[in-house]
């Protein structure tokens, strides 16, 4: 019983790992279509972070500096720095839209940010559609400053009160504001997941494997012994 108990775990844990892996996979062929199709033009309308996720996506209107962000401990070629996250007003609406304009140097003193040019009046902004990933926080208090350990959608729009769209555009285009954008393809992870997949169906040929071994053994030596036994005169 325990045998089967282990085998059956070890299978469904790799079993789980496979459908990760091609959950990633699907993740990772949406980016690259995405990636390789013509730009939607984002409007004020109310949009479905599904239908926008990896998607090309150009918009168009008035960044708002005042109500930026730095995520903090973004590392570029070795040297720490910041991403800088922006919203920018739609053109002609209240709605606006999170952009990650891009790197920046930290610089040697902490405790003073960055000087970073924001373009001024209206600009389009053409990127990838991403949605911000949840990291280690060092301090479970809730930040009010500019600089963020980490950004969800839910947090910006509760602190900055703003009507914002369910996504972030990670910015590809020039503005001339010397920023560094250099996003490269992400890994989701598709290698990893079937690496687990195959350390767990290994598991399973490990067990079955020490399971005939063992009672192979056994009943040889049980055979030896039987067959080693005095037996007696009649």
């Amino acid at each position: 019983m325990a045998v089967i108990a282990g085998i059956a775990l070890a299978a469904a844990a790799g079993s789980w790992q496979l459908d990760r892996a091609h959950e990633k996979e699907r993740l990772q062929q949406a980016y690259d279509r995405g990636a390789a199709e013509a730009a939607v033009v984002l409007s004020a309308a109310p949009a479905e972070a599904q239908t926008l996720l990896f998607r090309r996506i150009e918009a168009t209107g008035e960044f708002v500096p005042r109500r930026a962000v730095l995520l903090d401990n973004k590392v570029l070629a070795g040297v720490a720095g910041y991403h800088v996250i922006v919203p920018l007003r739609i053109a002609d609406s209240p709605k606006h839209v999170l952009v990650n304009r891009g790197w920046v140097a930290a610089g040697a003193d902490r405790s003073r940010l960055p000087d970073v040019r924001t373009p001024v009046g209206s600009v389009t902004v053409i990127g990838i559609a991403v949605l911000p990933g949840r990291f280690l926080e060092l301090s479970g208090a809730e930040t009010t400053g500019p600089v963020w350990q980490n950004l969800t959608i839910e947090r910006y729009r509760r602190l900055m009160q703003l009507d914002i769209q369910p996504v972030v555009i990670e910015q590809h285009n020039d503005l001339g504001d010397g920023l560094a954008r250099s996003w490269g393809r992400p890994d989701f992870g598709v290698a990893r997941h079937y690496g687990y997949a195959v350390q767990w169906f290994s598991l399973c040929g490990l067990i079955a494997f020490l399971y005939v071994f063992f009672h192979v053994k056994r009943a040889r030596s049980e055979k030896d012994h039987e067959n080693s036994a005095p037996t007696g005169r009649g």
